[in-house]
């Protein structure tokens, strides 16, 4: 016998059922959070290409397939820890009905059966492929929330730029471009999110097939954030310019939609382009069919002795954690969320201790942005004529379902406001769910106009003032209080021309002074 005989490995139906079997038990652990991806893949077109990825990286793995049956699968012990790291990390999201948690703990689980299944010689021939699984994925509400609003920003002032290259007169006010006949508002759905993600896969996907240096690799794959802001705030200012000399109907409809498609397809484009050079740049130069390693797996040869796969033993132990974590699943009740009784904004006074309100309205697709679920907003006006304060709350009965509370930080910049300063603040005397009232201070500024805004997160009888705490409590208080109700509290005053600042700090204490003892009736602790 010829010691070079070649050896092929093939499945049997035991390991296909046993496939089987685990994408069922799969489904029954992760089924609430596989149902909100999928329902986010159908609503927000930023994620619209999240039904391609399991195919495309079938497909990667496929080209592998010549490499990967000459090769035994050992199984991994490791790949059974992972696999226990992502059930307990899924049973967090559970608990916490955080459901970023429970799709990012579905990806480490399939990381660990691999690994379990396959070891670590064949994990890590099909390792990359299987990071793209993360591109599938939404982010959470306030990192994309975040996101978008900052790109908004960015891609308006280059659009701006744009048409200012055209000698059209434009003004800019944070996001919306003001054109004098028109204005142009850079929505969420304008700031680039649409692209940005789906072109990071494809250039994930095209720095693998680059057979370039591995720096080359990088610079692909980073290249298309650039791209993207770039091409989408030339798309913005090109429309600017339509609308200028062919009316509103140039940012609307179909032209709308055309513009955007003709820009995604661009920065295919120049995707290609950015890979033809750095394929001539370097010693390894070598021509673009040959850069781009497409290749197809050969068909084993026909004097290959096959052998049957045998089920590795961490791959069952990893079978039996699933099976618990299914039968924790089906066993365990529901938790039902608490949400507790207050009373509804539209009771909340507008006379108090001599401050006079008027109330105020969202617009519908403000209110449909925010996702809230009670707000209120008034303008108070004090004794003297001058003591003017606006006063908004928004309120959430839950945050668990992808609903989350926007910032201030991350909003007053797109309505035109630059942020001076912020620091967190003090306020002498005032306490609210029996805790000292420590607010976010911001002094913001629109060409001749100061504001002092305060700001803070009401939560569960906690007072927060910054962001990531009030994210970390969410998903505690989510766990240990099956809570996730909370507010953002925010006041702000308009500063007279040449005024003391101290005069608008004692304003806005005064009239905390007198708001804070009701607040909790209607934001319970």
């Amino acid at each position: 016998m010829s010691t070079n005989e070649t050896v092929i490995w093939r499945a049997n139906w035991l390991t296909f059922s046993l496939v089987v079997v685990v994408i069922a038990m799969l489904y029954l652990i992760f089924a609430d959070g596989l149902s909100q991806m999928v329902n986010i893949w159908n609503t927000k077109e930023e994620y619209g290409h999240g039904y391609m990825i399991p195919f495309i990286i079938m497909f990667l793995i496929w080209q592998k397939k010549d490499v990967i049956e000459k090769l035994e699968f050992n199984g991994s012990w490791l790949g059974v820890i992972v696999c226990v790291v992502g059930l307990l990390f899924s049973i967090v999201g559970e608990l916490a009905s955080h459901y970023a948690a429970i799709q990012y703990a579905f990806v480490i689980v399939l990381f660990g059966l691999v690994l379990s299944m396959t070891g670590k010689k064949v994990f890590a021939i099909i390792l990359v492929p299987l990071m793209m699984l993360f591109f599938m994925i939404p982010l959470p509400n306030f990192v994309f929330n975040t996101l978008s609003a900052k790109l908004q920003l960015v891609s308006s002032e280059i659009g701006v730029a744009v048409i200012r290259l055209f000698d059209i007169s434009v003004y800019l006010e944070g996001n919306v471009i003001d054109l004098g006949v028109y204005k142009l508002q850079v929505v969420e759905a304008c700031s680039g999110l649409n692209y940005l993600f789906p072109l990071m896969t494809l250039g994930f996907m095209t720095a693998y097939f680059f057979t370039g240096a591995f720096w080359k690799k990088v610079v692909l794959f980073l290249s298309t954030i650039p791209i993207t802001i770039l091409m989408n705030s030339l798309r913005i200012g090109v429309i600017g310019v339509m609308v200028e000399y062919w009316g509103i109907e140039m940012a609307e409809g179909f032209l709308h939609d055309f513009e955007g498609w003709a820009v995604f397809m661009s920065c295919i484009g120049i995707l290609i382009l950015e890979m033809w050079l750095l394929a001539k740049i370097g010693k390894d130069k070598l021509p673009l069919r040959e850069a781009f390693g497409l290749d197809f797996p050969e068909d084993a040869p026909e004097s290959a002795k096959v052998k049957i796969r045998r089920i590795p033993v961490p791959f069952v132990a990893s079978m039996f954690f699933l099976a618990v974590a299914v039968t924790a699943a089906l066993i365990l009740p529901d938790r039902v969320e608490i949400i507790p009784e207050r009373k509804q904004f539209a009771e909340f006074p507008l006379e108090i201790n001599g401050w006079k309100g008027r109330a105020l309205r969202l617009e519908k697709n403000v209110i449909d942005v925010l996702d809230l679920s009670d707000y209120t907003m008034s303008d108070y006006v004090g004794a003297n004529e001058g003591d003017a304060v606006n006063f908004y709350s928004a309120y959430y009965e839950s945050q668990r379902k992808g609903a989350s509370i926007h910032s201030p930080k991350a909003c007053i910049p797109g309505g035109g406001w630059e942020i001076k300063s912020i620091t967190d603040h003090l306020i002498d005397g005032v306490t609210v769910s029996d805790k000292p009232l420590v607010v976010r201070r911001l002094l913001t500024q629109k060409g001749d106009i100061k504001q002092l805004v305060y700001y803070w997160f009401q939560q569960r009888g906690r007072v927060l003032s910054h962001e990531y705490l009030l994210k970390w409590y969410l998903f505690y208080d989510a766990v240990t209080m099956n809570r996730s109700d909370g507010a953002l509290m925010r006041v702000v005053t308009t500063l007279q021309p040449g005024q003391d600042i101290k005069i608008a700090d004692d304003r806005l204490h005064a009239f905390l002074v007198d708001v804070a003892p009701i607040i909790t009736e209607y934001v319970p602790d």
